[in-house]
């Protein structure tokens, strides 16, 4: 693996950010209306609320994973209990997972769709394609566990994508709904052999970043260990950056947000041909 420093735009990184804060205002219980945007969020119909409840391999079922891969046991983790596992058993989102609609502040060419979101064959998989309804124009799909926030964890989450063309993200957004922080721990952006980890902090645009060169067609498990005096970003268990400044790292409760976002006519992050996010597993884990 090559990894190197990122130095996008500022104009274009904040540009992203100010359409996911919008994308991004969102609450369980009902739909909200987001600032000026008609984007809300739709709840998942799922009726448990237990941690387990909606399934995860062990180790030894690793071949029924469509990875082949399981996700880590409950006390594989030193000084950490898996706090969440899912592997999208059925046809429906889990219990506090909810679904994007409606176009971004700042990226008209971007429409989250709901429908673009869909939970089948043990995955989860976010699509973008042209949609009829919406006059042909690029759809994509957004979804967030806005019913999990937390202070300090790790997070696993093993995916691949399809294509190149628009953005794949998976990130810590805060719960109050107030950016930054941020911390985007997969960041695709246009290509199928480079993607990057961002920690956005304090007002301004600042932020550190990394690029890694790797196949993102084939299964990665992608990884963010948090902890107040640590970021930690990994990939297939590999260390690829660490953050070690206090005063970047976040303090607050924030939740696990998947997305993709095409950028026609404004960036690079515009496809030529339908594209697919699939996630297999999300394992959680928190401080004993």
């Amino acid at each position: 693996m090559s990894v190197g420093i990122d130095t996008p735009s500022p104009r274009r990184r904040l540009r992203r950010r100010q359409s996911r804060l919008m994308a991004v205002g969102r609450g369980i219980a009902t739909l909200a209306l987001v600032g000026l945007s008609p984007l809300i969020l739709i709840p998942s119909a799922a009726a448990t609320t237990h941690p387990y409840a909606n399934g995860c391999a062990s180790a030894s079922a690793a071949g029924h994973e469509p990875s082949r891969e399981a996700p880590p046991g409950p006390h594989q983790l030193h000084g950490y209990t898996r706090s969440y596992c899912t592997d999208f058993p059925g046809s429906n989102l889990p219990a506090g997972w909810g679904r994007f609609r409606g176009v971004p502040h700042g990226d008209p060419a971007s429409m989250f769709d709901p429908t673009h979101v869909v939970v089948a064959d043990g995955m989860l998989s976010l699509n973008t394609t042209r949609d009829a309804a919406n006059g042909g124009r690029w759809a994509t799909g957004g979804t967030c566990q806005c019913g999990v926030g937390r202070t300090y964890g790790v997070y696993y989450v093993r995916s691949r994508i399809t294509g190149a063309g628009d953005d794949e993200v998976q990130m810590l957004w805060p719960v109050a709904h107030v950016w930054p922080p941020e911390v985007d721990f997969n960041e695709t952006g246009n290509l199928l052999t480079k993607t990057a980890w961002y920690v956005h902090f304090r007002s301004g645009g600042h932020q550190i970043a990394r690029t890694l060169r790797i196949n993102l067609t084939r299964w990665h498990t992608w990884g963010v260990r948090w902890t107040p005096r640590l970021i930690t970003f990994t990939v297939d268990g590999r260390p690829w950056g660490v953050v070690r400044s206090t005063s970047v790292i976040p303090h607050e409760r924030m939740t696990l947000d998947l997305s993709q976002q095409t950028w026609c006519g404004i960036a690079p992050e515009c496809p030529v041909r339908p594209v697919s996010m699939q996630v297999d597993w999300i394992a959680e884990f928190s401080p004993r």
